[in-house]
């Protein structure tokens, strides 16, 4: 599960669940497109870890600082594996399918996921500026 975290807004949680990712990092801007065209409803939100709004969430962070994904949902916050594969219950079939490597232990998870997060921009690349949504997805970022 996730670890607990409270974010307040001016209703005490958000209205939609929310996807922190690294805005120069082209493998999560990428996943960021993937999730967008896959997204089962248009209940996701989206916001760069390096916007005004990412920033004051990592303000709030206890522990380790993520670089590269967070998910808030119903005032939790989710890291790494377990942010990702909550995601992928958003999307649709098949994607959801992934939820069952909750089976496997998060330090197992988490392993796997450390080991692309840490490549990803030797293998990716990274951008210089954060992504600018196109016209189309502006309802969907966040300052």
């Amino acid at each position: 599960m996730g670890e607990k975290f409270e974010l307040e807004d001016k209703k005490g949680d958000f209205e939609y669940p929310i996807v922190l990712f690294d805005g120069v990092c082209n493998l999560c801007n990428s996943s960021v497109d993937f999730i967008i065209h896959w997204e089962s409803k248009d209940n996701l939100r989206f916001a760069s870890l390096q916007s005004e709004f990412g920033k004051s969430v990592l303000e709030k962070w206890e522990g380790e600082l993520p670089d590269s994904i967070v998910f808030l949902e119903k005032g939790k916050i989710y890291v790494r594996s377990s942010a990702a594969l909550r995601i992928a219950g958003y999307l649709k079939y098949p994607w959801p399918i992934l939820r069952v490597l909750f089976v496997f232990p998060k330090i197992l998870r988490d392993l796997v996921y450390d080991f692309i997060a840490k490549n990803r921009y030797r293998w990716f690349g990274k951008k210089e500026t954060c992504r600018i949504p196109t016209p189309f997805e502006m309802r969907k970022f966040l300052g």
